[in-house]
């Protein structure tokens, strides 16, 4: 394995450094040649970094033997790709802060791949499943890959779809590999293991947090060329993915509700705010399989 990768999958497993901490870093040291050297204290100071968490990083990054994990790793089958290799996703790589490392199991040629984002409420129903039935198998035929978060409700569904009617599909994690969230869904991630593709910015021992799915949204709109949202309330941390899609200049459609159901809120208020509404696979398509 290269040395500079090696470099920045053991700068993503130093205890204590968000993501912003780390694009900074590899701002200052692309090449993370100068990091060791400078005083702790400059570091610290660049850093913004509490005492006793910046003494936690450090410590990882003078002693921490990476060794270990890239054995077992190799071991689960787990593949990392550095920003800087020609296998990392070219759509994310141009959006605003793209993670340096990205962990995979499963057929990463995917990455590769025109792709749709898929996503909705936790609390999705039958309208959502009736909708990605009615809207995916079209845009399948055309080769394009799901992109959902593997989440309970819209999520799941979604991948479901993509599976169901014989297209392919990649769950993109808030955690790390050897903590699926939500456990329900395990069984789905060792399908989508198969065939498909498992996707996380994280290390395969990250505990789910409540923070890093919103994060993790970035990523689910980094990779697609567009952004489906089936069912949501008006706060659905969906929304938040469309947001992502909307500053990295992606399209936004939404599958229009009943006015009366809370989980339609949501997507109504995105059509009023610009996206498109849907009602067939023809009214995605057109805009990203525009004629020629």
């Amino acid at each position: 394995m290269e040395p500079l990768k090696i470099k920045y999958i053991h700068l993503d497993h130093c205890r204590g450094i968000s993501r912003g901490q780390k694009m900074k870093i590899l701002e200052f040291d692309p090449l993370l040649e100068k990091i060791c050297r400078i005083p702790p204290e400059t570091l610290r100071a660049m850093l913004q970094m509490q005492k006793e968490t910046f003494e936690r990083f450090y410590e990882d990054l003078l002693h921490l033997d990476i060794n270990p994990y890239l054995t077992l790793y190799r071991e689960k089958q787990i593949r990392m790709t550095a920003r800087f290799e020609p296998e990392y996703p070219p759509l994310l790589k141009e959006t605003y802060q793209p993670p340096a490392i990205l962990y995979s199991i499963g057929n990463i040629s995917l990455l590769k791949k025109r792709a749709l984002a898929v996503v909705g409420s936790r609390k999705a129903g039958s309208y959502a499943e009736k909708a990605a039935d009615h809207l995916l198998p079209p845009l399948i035929e055309k080769q394009f890959t799901i992109v959902s978060g593997l989440a309970r409700g819209a999520d799941a569904i979604a991948h479901r779809a993509a599976m169901k009617f014989g297209g392919k599909t990649i769950a993109v994690l808030g955690s790390g590999f050897f903590h699926i969230y939500p456990r329900e869904n395990t069984g789905m991630a060792e399908k989508i293991k198969q065939g498909h593709l498992l996707l996380s910015e994280y290390p395969p021992f990250t505990r789910p947090e409540k923070w890093r799915f919103p994060e993790r949204n970035r990523i689910i709109s980094g990779i697609s060329e567009g952004v489906l949202v089936l069912q949501a309330e008006k706060r659905s941390g969906s929304l938040i993915t469309a947001d992502y899609a909307l500053q990295e200049g992606r399209e936004v459609f939404s599958v229009p509700g009943n006015v009366l159901d809370s989980l339609s809120e949501g997507t109504n208020h995105l059509i009023q705010q610009g996206a498109k509404l849907v009602t067939c696979s023809g009214d995605i398509l057109e805009e990203l399989l525009p004629a020629r």
